[in-house]
């Protein structure tokens, strides 16, 4: 009996409880996918236009994705400190919008509502923050595989929520706001005193491995699973039983990780005093050290004539006799190597350091490289965030009911991506040594292709245009990160990984609340001047148009043609992302000629 207490002791402060417990945290944290479901409730609600809406996705893009002050805060205080900001940000921003949809306060001037959806939505950024500081520290060795897994499980939340709300089957669409408000606080609370950086180099072992192979079956599981339902769903009519079965299965899925860390902590057997001495010293990061190496014969060849004359050199190198021994040798050696190290300090100050190299903010931003990526970031991720946002109204104009069921569909689509262009990119780069963009510029091509099939109006062009954007947003974070990662370093990645995010939010506030809403409420007035004409007859249209105007139920667009002329405009801004992705790669390609040279031998 005290063995089994001390073995539930160990569990709880076992580090792949904390991975698992921050899974099942960023699988409730993704609300900002549900925001195409929710909108519509807030439009006809508030009486707002497209253009309105469109602004408040924009905030809700800003909430998600400014996560500076979340990560300064992870450095000065606990985790748990994190998580009740994110808790009552969530909470408070939220919780204002749905009193106001329902009326329970009064209505908010636009300006102040996208600071409310501002401040809710920028909870999450807590709750990220906390799970990936946390799992990061933990599993310092496998950055890759915690990253990848809990980005994917953020991907897969939205279609996770729909799920667990068709079987509450809430009373309107109103009450999702306030399952958005209060769902991820109370996941997060719950969680609070287990998510915490475990630095126990004890507990890395060979099964871990295994582990993280175990979490990506389930992923791809989860995924399999709820596009299975999805397709039940939207085939037959089920019944509220039936819906009720699927979602207690998928939270039984959701929780089934939680065996890696009692199958290592109750089943697995003690290890050797060898063993145990050797995972005592951390992993050596050995990627990190060779892409620093890669440019460092170039930068040698470009200072070795500054050795030569520089002053840093002791006069006594030229003069001293080679019979003074072999620790006189050892001195001038030590001597050459500071001379040789100092001028390549002073090299790199005055031209910076090379593609590689560990670069801070302000040294990459000097690269044409950075922003070129930025800017393609900026059109590839903004453009798929731009159907995301308005798939609720891309539905409606359609006369299609079924929004629960696209949102669902992007957020499988959005997981998809983020493995799967993970690891697509890794295949070019490790097994064919092709720069890690080109990637990204066959995603931005597919992007535009399932946006041209929107255009020409064929079956399940809903579809489609949601699954190829979704997959190609999520793709986005994997492939773009990673290759910063690669070619500007991780030293001072948190920072650049900080400000590559506030692309997708730029993009979105341009094609979304500008193209996207501009062309949308162009139509709708045209439809509405077309319908009045129909009722009062042509002399009395301007009495009428003026009176009417305003009327959000005449200010509705329907048919293709709302959302066809932006679909065609991100088309083509997609194919200029895809083009500036390929000049990144063919600036960068005999850097990742070299870069995993030895793993193609």
């Amino acid at each position: 009996m005290v063995r089994v207490h001390e073995k539930v002791k160990e569990l709880v402060r076992h580090r792949w409880v904390v991975f698992v417990c921050a899974m099942w945290d960023m699988s409730f944290a993704g609300t900002s996918y549900m925001f195409g479901s929710i909108s519509p409730v807030i439009k006809s609600s508030m009486g707002f236009n497209q253009k309105q809406v469109a602004f408040l996705s924009v905030a809700k893009d800003l909430g998600d994705n400014v996560g500076l002050l979340a990560g300064k805060f992870s450095q000065l205080y606990p985790i748990s400190s994190l998580i009740l900001v994110g808790v009552f940000q969530n909470v408070l921003g939220y919780g204002l919008v749905w009193l106001v949809v329902t009326h329970r306060l009064p209505a908010l001037p636009l300006w102040l509502l996208c600071i409310v959806i501002f401040v809710g939505q920028n909870g999450s950024t807590y709750y990220n923050t906390a799970a990936l500081v946390s799992s990061v520290q933990s599993f310092p060795e496998s950055r890759g595989h915690v990253v990848g897994i809990l980005k994917g499980f953020v991907g897969l939340s939205g279609a996770i929520w729909t799920q667990i709300i068709a079987m509450i089957k809430l009373p309107d669409q109103a009450s999702l706001i306030f399952i958005i408000a209060v769902g991820p606080a109370m996941v997060s609370l719950a969680l609070i005193f287990i998510i915490r950086p475990v630095q126990s180099y004890k507990q890395s072992r060979a099964s871990d491995e295994s582990g993280f192979m175990f979490i990506y079956s389930i992923c791809l599981l989860l995924a399999a699973y709820l596009t299975g339902v999805l397709l039940l769903e939207n085939v037959f009519h089920l019944n509220q039983t039936t819906i009720s079965m699927f979602a207690l299965v998928l939270i039984i899925l959701i929780l089934l990780p939680i065996t890696v860390p009692i199958l290592l902590v109750f089943f697995s057997g003690p290890q050797s005093a060898d063993q145990e001495a050797l995972l005592e010293t951390p992993p050596l990061l050995q990627a990190t050290k060779s892409k620093n190496v890669i440019g460092e014969s170039s930068s040698t060849a470009r200072v070795t004539k500054h050795v030569e004359n520089d002053k840093s050199i002791p006069p006594k190198l030229e003069v001293l006799p080679l019979s003074e021994g072999p620790r006189d040798m050892f001195q001038i050696q030590a001597r050459l190597w500071q001379a040789l190290t100092n001028a390549l300090r002073k090299n790199k100050l005055k031209n910076g350091p090379n593609i590689g190299e560990d670069f801070t903010l302000s040294q990459a931003m000097a690269k044409a490289d950075f922003w070129l990526m930025f800017f393609s970031i900026v059109m590839g991720a903004g453009s798929g965030l731009t159907i995301i946002n308005n798939m609720g109204q891309i539905c409606q104009s359609l006369g299609d009911n079924k929004v629960n069921v696209y949102v669902s569909v992007i957020s499988i689509s959005n997981f998809l991506g983020r493995v799967g262009g993970g690891y697509f990119s890794e295949v070019l780069v490790r097994n064919f040594g092709y720069p890690r963009l080109v990637a990204l510029a066959v995603i931005q091509t597919m992007m535009s292709l399932g946006l041209l099939y929107y255009v020409v109006g064929l079956v399940g062009q809903v579809y489609v245009v949601g699954i190829l954007n979704g997959f190609g947003y999520g793709a986005h974070w994997s492939i773009a990160l990673a290759a910063a990662s690669e070619l500007f370093g991780v030293k001072n990645f948190g920072t650049l990984y900080n400000f590559l995010t506030m692309a997708s939010p730029a993009g979105s506030l341009f094609l979304s609340g500008f193209v996207a809403s501009t062309i949308y409420d162009y139509y709708a007035e045209i439809q509405a001047k077309h319908r009045m004409i129909q009722t009062f007859g042509a002399s009395n249209l301007a009495i009428s148009y003026h009176v009417t105007a305003n009327d959000s139920e005449l200010l509705l667009c329907e048919g293709n043609i709302c959302f066809s002329l932006t679909c065609v405009i991100l088309a083509l801004v997609c194919l200029f992302a895809a083009s500036l992705s390929l000049v990144i790669a063919h600036r960068t390609r005999r850097f990742y000629a070299q870069l995993y040279e030895e793993s193609r031998r």
